[in-house]
């Protein structure tokens, strides 16, 4: 070749290169054009409470667990499941056996091929006593083979019902039939670890410098109380698909600096701050979305020994129970889409039907009057032994306002005196934990759709049933629901012995108000567990 045929050559090669960096790319499916930057930075609340897939306890912890580790199903915009590690599975005629054929191009993050010996040494971690993970119990309600007696220390975790015939078959044996079994592997605590990074580097191994991960992300930045940066994972088997480079999680405990941020062009999805969403839906039409969601908000009562003595008088509860106006707090305090409950489980739970409580027909003012007789029968109230309560709630204005609203219901419709405590997440998680509290805000989104994410919670020996409330008619209609071919009537009955004696006090169910850049895509909004990944979002280009 002359120097002058290699020098147009040349010229071409970065005439056509310029012509490249210069195109936008358009979006596979849409047909979008794509911004050139694709960067997603959002707020949340509180440090996440760990990135290990057997650790983690806490919604924000396991929405970046799902960017950095993939489990054997995931889920699409509805909700529906998808492929994930596995690219399907069979089921036995019992009903007993599950087995999932993973696929063969799956990698870990530092190139190692992801076995289904990874899924049997996450498995027998989650439910490993040495462990102690706080989500062991959700082993024990998938009705894995032998779970419940490890979990108790009867049983050697190498007994649990999980195997790996081969580097790509994960066969899982159950105790009873589940019908939801396959919804539930989409839950953080069924994801695969790396066997050999845990044991080179121990508690260590989530740190960035020495974690290996399977999902879309990897983990590049941790500075605790502040950001958690994760990037892009080549090695992630659908990596040519995944749009978002770089995700960024920032700590900010005050959702209206959060906003003050997210106005200023440094967020791209913040929390609306409570009593905000209409006036913010008016200005931003196009920003301001309120999302319903499959979680409850409620408050326990402390009836575990240690609590207080008031409290073992279920009159007592009920009249605190009829005495707050819920609508009030729906409509008033929060106003972004929430619902007034009266029963635990959200109405838009799968195959769920609302139960029929008397309190939910009544008007407040009937409320009212039936609380006042109550407490008085007990001996409390206005007239009565006084009652003071300590409410504990971590730290979130939303969360202030309500604890400030319920004081004053009880105050002026019971005579009962509260004072307010705020924790930040850690502590507040390891105190409520303890039952080292009165009374305790409480919220729970489910971990599959099915009714018995919620119900399961007030079993005698769920993990995070933090009123330590016992009921032997509870636990033998929850354990009968896992096989009967229509729950729905146990379902019914246990939301009626919670609505008669008042464990816990539901407050309202989800619709969470936030605001979004209008340039990011993707958002699954019809999907009401909001299980939501980085590697289907994306920002189209500005108009």
């Amino acid at each position: 070749m002359t120097l002058t045929t290699l020098l147009k050559a040349s010229s071409a090669i970065v005439l056509l290169s310029a012509i490249a960096a210069n195109a936008q790319a358009t979006h596979p499916e849409t047909g979008e054009t794509l911004a050139e930057v694709q960067s997603f930075t959002y707020r949340v609340l509180d440090e996440h409470s760990s990135v290990d897939p057997q650790v983690v306890e806490d919604v924000t912890g396991a929405e970046v667990v799902r960017d950095l580790f993939e489990g054997l199903m995931n889920q699409n915009a509805q909700g529906e499941l998808i492929p994930g590690v596995a690219t399907g599975f069979e089921v036995s005629d019992d009903g007993l056996t599950y087995t999932f054929t993973l696929r063969d191009n799956a990698r870990w993050s530092n190139g190692d091929p992801v076995l289904a010996s990874d899924f049997v040494y996450a498995w027998k971690r989650a439910v490993d006593p040495a462990l102690a993970s706080e989500y062991a119990w959700f082993m024990e309600l998938m009705s894995i083979e032998n779970a419940a007696a490890i979990i108790a220390g009867e049983m050697d975790k190498d007994d649990l019902g999980v195997t790996a015939p081969d580097d790509s078959t994960f066969v899982v044996t159950l105790s009873q039939p589940l019908p939801y079994f396959a919804q539930m592997t989409t839950h953080s605590t069924t994801f695969p670890v790396h066997p050999a990074t845990i044991e080179a580097h121990g508690d260590a191994w989530t740190r960035p410098e020495n974690i290996v991960s399977n999902g879309a992300y990897i983990l590049q930045e941790h500075v605790p109380q502040e950001r958690l940066v994760r990037v892009r994972n080549e090695m992630y088997w659908d990596n040519e698909n995944t749009i978002i480079d770089e995700v960024t999680a920032l700590v900010i405990n005050d959702v209206n600096q959060s906003l003050t941020r997210y106005l200023a062009g440094e967020l791209d999805r913040t929390e609306v701050p409570p009593g905000q969403f209409q006036r913010l839906s008016a200005e931003y039409p196009d920003q301001a979305i309120s999302i319903p969601r499959l979680c409850s908000y409620y408050y326990n009562f402390n009836l575990s020994e240690g609590g207080p003595e008031a409290f073992q008088d279920v009159r007592v509860r009920q009249a605190m129970n009829l005495a707050v106006n819920r609508d009030v707090i729906v409509n008033n305090v929060l106003g972004a889409g929430q619902t007034a409950a009266y029963n635990f489980t959200p109405v838009r739970t799968a195959d769920f039907t609302l139960p029929d409580l008397p309190i939910a027909a009544m008007t407040q003012e009937d409320r009212n009057a039936m609380a006042v007789t109550l407490i008085t029968e007990a001996g409390y109230g206005i007239g009565g032994e006084p009652l003071s309560i300590e409410l504990l709630y971590n730290t979130d204005e939303a969360h202030r306002n309500i604890a400030v609203a319920l004081g004053q219901m009880w105050q002026q419709t019971l005579g009962i005196q509260t004072t307010l405590a705020n924790q930040e997440w850690q502590t507040f998680l390891q105190t409520r934990g303890n039952q080292n509290f009165e009374m305790a805000r409480g919220a729970w989104c489910g971990d599959y759709n099915e009714a018995s994410t919620f119900l399961d919670l007030v079993t005698t020996n769920s993990g995070y049933n933090d009123a330590k409330y016992s009921n032997a008619e509870v636990d033998q209609l929850m354990a009968a629901a896992k096989t009967a071919e229509d729950p729905q009537p146990n379902y019914t009955r246990v939301e009626q012995i919670i609505a008669e004696e008042v464990p816990i006090i539901p407050i309202y169910h989800y619709a969470d108000g936030y605001m979004f850049n209008p340039t990011l895509k993707g958002w699954p909004v019809d999907n009401v567990e909001q299980n939501w990944y980085s590697r289907e979002l994306y920002f189209v280009a500005s108009e």
